[in-house]
């Protein structure tokens, strides 16, 4: 089983989704940005991290607001979903085929990935 973090950033009153690479597994879907976690990194070290890697902003950890198992025939995650904000800098796309600022009552208009599904609500 993996440790997978995800940054849940907020602006204004909408938050940050992306889309998935076509090229991987659950192309073309949406999700919140973030990813794996590697081997003697924390959460907060990984969200960076990743956020970093695929969007080319710094962000800062606010709380961790929920944790979700996901297992199909491909994978077995934890989800780890943190309230972030936007510190420096601007996204660039280095993963993904989209993103877009997306108020709550609009997120049903979004294809999700399985495991982002159920965050929603708690937001």
């Amino acid at each position: 089983m993996n440790n997978v973090v995800a940054a849940i950033i907020r602006k204004n009153n909408k938050y940050l989704i992306v889309q998935r690479n076509r090229k991987k597994y659950l192309g073309l879907k949406w999700e919140f940005p973030g990813g794996k976690v590697e081997e003697n990194e924390t959460f907060e070290e990984a969200l960076l991290r990743e956020i970093k890697e695929e969007l080319n902003i710094k962000i800062s950890l606010q709380d961790k607001i929920a944790e979700e198992k996901y297992k199909d025939e491909k994978i077995d995650i934890v989800l780890h979903y943190f309230l972030c904000t936007q510190e420096s800098g601007t996204i660039e796309l280095n993963e993904h085929e989209d993103l877009a600022w997306v108020e709550k009552k609009d997120f049903d208009k979004y294809d999700f990935a399985e495991g982002d599904g159920n965050i929603i609500s708690l937001l």
